[in-house]
């Protein structure tokens, strides 16, 4: 069993961590933030915007300082955005203060579950499927590297997804003391 006091969900974009993370969070008793979210209300700018005006290194060094704001507390579920690996502070943090679940997911699922969704910067390209693979090629192995449970999403649904992680974190992960 390893002891937390934070549960991290961590994959590429799509892989359902903000709706998986949402039902985990209601059936351990955690507080769920969706660190991009709460960049936004903290800086009271949309990613979008933060990207057009400060590029993606100043929305990493927001997100750097989001992570670190968040992971300092404790019953915590935090899904964080896809590219929070990036940053070795961030995989330090994590690894230090949470117990980090991997939610993978193949290219096609990903497509699948973005094909509406305007609201990414990365994606606001016509190639999307090579800005998905580019990003897995260098986002993958870090992902692994942090992670203390790997799940992959494909051909779940959020609730399955979300009832057999459930089931592998009960008996892998406790809350520093109380099982979850």
């Amino acid at each position: 069993m390893n002891p937390a006091p934070n549960l991290v969900l961590v994959g590429p974009m799509g892989a359902g961590k903000t709706s998986i993370g949402r039902r985990l969070a209601e059936r351990f008793g955690l507080q769920f933030v969706d660190a991009d979210h709460y960049i936004e209300q903290r800086t009271g700018a949309s990613i979008n915007t933060i990207f057009e005006h400060v590029g993606e290194a100043g929305f990493r060094e927001r997100e750097r300082c989001a992570l670190s704001e968040l992971l300092a507390g404790e019953g915590q579920l935090v899904a964080t955005g896809g590219g929070a690996v990036l940053d070795a502070d961030n995989r330090r943090h994590m690894r230090e203060r949470g117990f980090v679940v991997y939610l993978a997911a193949g290219l096609d699922a990903q497509l699948k579950r973005l094909q509406r969704d305007r609201t990414r910067p990365l994606l606001q390209r016509a190639d999307r499927e090579q800005v998905l693979r580019d990003l897995a090629h260098v986002r993958e192995p870090l992902y692994r590297e942090v992670a203390d449970l790997v799940m992959d999403t494909d051909g779940l649904t959020a609730a399955e997804a979300s009832t057999r992680l459930c089931l592998q974190l009960a008996s892998r992960w406790s809350t520093g003391g109380v099982a979850a």
